[in-house]
């Protein structure tokens, strides 16, 4: 069982978490919990950091010590497990809480952002089976060295997963502010339905492509150790959720799933590129050094094939750091100028039917040809198409393609 920030945001609240237990235990189940920092905690904490790293007198914070940094942050998750525990005792259940260097989920190096090499859990698994509630920090694990790591912001999902890997959970269920994955955003479209299932590959996409039900990584590691993964409503448990299953365990599988969006996009395109063994390379090359990560491309030769237009994008906030890695290898690249646009949005179809459906990507260029909405750009994979368009155009264009694809709820 995992519990997200709101779900944890106060001592009242914390003791509804209790009770949600303490009924799993009841049902007879053995029972880990991993929880997150209470709301707003870490944003706290995160801003401690960075005035601790402003030196007396200036006006901006130097980079803090990352392995440091950690050590504050990880703090919110340690506060809310012991928290728990205690509650849980005092309801009368046995429960202690571990922290990521006493389970160990072991990582990576990469303080701020490591990654999760394993976790052998066999201590924790034996304290389990015993009878004892297992309450993890989430977000947090240990580095070589014995040093306090952390996954990242949502990284308390990954842990969960990881977790229930560890044990071999019959199920992780993530506990947050919503009962379930919709077709999509139900603030843009009233109609959107709860899905009762979604396989993992979809779900995957549609993390990765902007909806922000789970994070991407924790459905990574669900897909690869195939856990069974629940995601349901911490205030209204049980209307039922979506399950994360195998893609064999859907029985109606339609062309399209869900409607994903993302407006945290931004658009580059070099202009006259000369078209040239090894351009791609010279181009994505330092991107990469810089920490840009490329998402949609697009090139276009011209008619005397000397020359090429090459667009790509990225997120709004990496913006910066590409034009300034293409600025800096203009000589090498050779690029006529260049022109950049972040206000443009991607939007996404998602379906593993795809796979067996003639003619979905035409369905979503004729809606949105019909609505007037001109394509940018054009990326697709099996089981996904997505386009990136004007970012007015938005809430449009996915009330349009949901009606289009008959995912509106009766």
């Amino acid at each position: 069982m995992k519990f997200g920030g709101t779900s944890v945001a106060d001592i009242e609240r914390i003791r509804h978490v209790a009770t949600l237990v303490k009924r799993e235990v009841e049902r007879g189940n053995k029972v880990a919990v991993v929880v997150s920092a209470m709301a707003g905690e870490t944003n706290k904490l995160v801003a401690w950091t960075n005035d601790a790293a402003r030196p007396e007198g200036a006006s901006r914070a130097e980079l803090p010590d990352q392995r440091e940094y950690d050590v504050v942050v990880a703090a919110g998750e340690q506060i809310t497990a012991g928290l728990l525990s205690i509650t849980l005792n005092a309801m009368g259940l046995k429960a202690r809480s571990w922290l990521g260097w006493q389970v160990p989920i072991n990582t990576s190096a990469v303080h701020g952002s490591a990654r999760i090499e394993g976790v052998p859990a066999s201590d924790m698994k034996t304290a389990i089976e015993n009878g004892e509630i297992a309450v993890v920090a989430g977000f947090q694990g240990v580095a070589p060295g014995v040093r306090i790591s952390t996954l990242g912001r949502g990284g308390s999902d990954t842990s969960a997963v990881a977790v229930a890997a560890g044990i071999g959970a019959a199920r992780c269920d993530i506990y947050t502010d919503v009962d379930g994955v919709y077709t999509t955003d139900p603030r843009i479209v009233p109609k959107a339905r709860r899905l009762e299932k979604i396989a993992y590959e979809e779900m995957l996409e549609m993390a990765s492509l902007g909806a922000k039900v789970l994070q991407t990584r924790s459905v990574e590691i669900a897909m690869l150790h195939r856990v069974p993964t629940r995601v349901l409503s911490t205030f209204t448990p049980d209307v039922g959720g979506t399950l994360l299953c195998d893609e064999e365990d859907i029985v109606e599988k339609k062309p399209v799933t869900g409607i994903a969006y993302s407006r945290d996009e931004a658009k580059i395109t070099l202009h006259k590129v000369p078209d040239r063994p090894g351009v791609a390379s010279a181009i994505f090359g330092p991107l990469a050094d810089a920490g840009v990560n490329v998402d949609m491309i697009v090139q276009n030769v011209s008619e005397d094939g000397k020359t090429t237009d090459l667009t790509f994008t990225c997120t709004r906030g990496e913006l910066p750091r590409a034009l300034a890695a293409i600025e800096a290898r203009a000589q090498e690249i050779q690029y006529r100028d260049v022109t950049h646009d972040s206000a443009v949005a991607k939007i996404s179809i998602i379906g593993i039917g795809m796979r067996a459906h003639p003619g979905v990507a035409s369905t979503m260029f004729r809606t949105l040809s019909d609505k007037g909405i001109n394509i940018q750009v054009i990326s697709t994979s099996e089981i996904k198409v997505s386009v990136l368009i004007a970012e007015e155009y938005v809430e449009l264009a996915v009330r349009a393609l949901h009606s289009a694809y008959e995912l509106d709820a009766a």
